[in-house]
């Protein structure tokens, strides 16, 4: 058995350096400012939130020198350079817009925001503005990532046919958490399907039809589904997302003349085995980086932001705002035959 080995290695030291705002410091927030301070050179420079005490106990605990007790008052900060925008799903286009118009770049969490139409927003403020925008889509970056494009660009795998994808959580309801309130975007598609999507579009490119079947919670949001995408050229894609159960966390990218196997949490970094048409084991990559947790890889994204800015770039060519968009009309469209009421747009 052969091994895979990582195609295009990134340093996440020694390269071009920005000074991040962190918007919006809850959870998601914490685990990026971790994987940053401990793994790259990146300066946070800044912090701001609704909350000054928040705010201040998110500076102490990251040595973060400027802090601030409001979202205006980050944008507004001078020493930043690009805010990373940590909120809810359902402010991601209001927070990405703001700052944009007050002159800086943004990494937005995914989903970039909750509908393609909010998506589209943001990528026109990035236009008009010439700031540098892009989903916090971490997957993308991962040296995995890079292994799959690599063999599917060499005909490794043939014809691709089939994507299979799942991941879940088992998360109890909770009317007051995010995941379970449809004004803050809750639901397991926008959390969790949104990564099987994505690799399904990574795959084979946008769907031409979409078919989704599933349960709502008792507050309105999606807690679990099975979506399944087909392109013109008989391509399909099995996307399976719940807030019930963790599932397998698997994925497999299944050709004519082989099939890759990601054997759990597919989103996170980690290896992969790649089996030939007979099903007999081929090759192996094992990721050696040592970022093998979904916290640790968050810091790819962030250094890849990095080196577009420098180079004058207002979108990542590895994952453009119009893969964001894509994916999104892909989970518009499910979220619409699940019966999912749309939530009310700011205005």
């Amino acid at each position: 058995m052969k091994s895979l080995s990582d195609v295009e290695p990134v340093p996440l030291r020694g390269g071009p350096v920005l000074r991040w705002g962190i918007l919006a410091p809850g959870v998601i927030a914490t685990k990026f400012a971790r994987s940053l301070k401990r793994h790259t050179d990146q300066e946070i420079a800044a912090v701001g939130s609704r909350s000054s005490e928040r705010a201040e106990a998110f500076g102490h605990e990251f040595s973060i020198p400027r802090v601030h007790g409001s979202y205006e008052a980050l944008l507004g900060d001078d020493a930043v350079d690009i805010v990373y925008i940590a909120s809810p799903h359902s402010r991601h286009k209001e927070m990405a817009v703001a700052a944009l118009e007050a002159g800086k770049h943004i990494l937005v969490e995914k989903p970039l925001a909750t509908s393609a139409m909010e998506a589209q927003a943001i990528s026109d403020a990035a236009t008009l503005h010439n700031r540098f925008a892009m989903e916090a889509m971490h997957t993308r970056f991962h040296p995995r990532t890079r292994v799959l494009e690599k063999l599917l660009s060499d005909g490794d795998l043939g014809h691709v046919r089939m994507v299979i994808a799942d991941l879940g959580v088992r998360f109890p309801l909770d009317l007051h958490h995010r995941l379970y309130d449809p004004e803050l975007g809750g639901g397991a598609l926008l959390d969790m399907g949104v990564y099987s999507v994505w690799l399904a579009v990574f795959v084979m490119g946008l769907p031409t039809s979409v078919h989704c079947i599933g349960k709502l919670a008792s507050s309105g949001v999606d807690a679990q589904s099975t979506t399944v995408l087909t392109n013109d050229d008989g391509q399909q894609a099995v996307a399976c997302c719940s807030l019930y159960t963790f599932g397998s966390g698997e994925a497999s990218v299944n050709g004519s003349d082989g099939r890759v196997v990601v054997a759990s949490r597919h989103a996170a970094p980690g290896g992969l085995t790649l089996y030939d048409e007979k099903n007999e084991l081929v090759a192996q990559y094992v990721d050696r980086s040592g970022l093998l947790t979904a916290e640790d890889g968050l810091c790819r994204q962030a250094v890849w932001a990095a080196r577009h800015v420098t180079d004058g770039l207002t979108q990542s060519p590895l994952h453009p705002l119009s893969t964001s968009i894509g994916v999104l009309q892909v989970l518009d469209e499910a979220r619409a035959q699940l019966g999912m009421t749309p939530r009310r747009q700011a205005t």
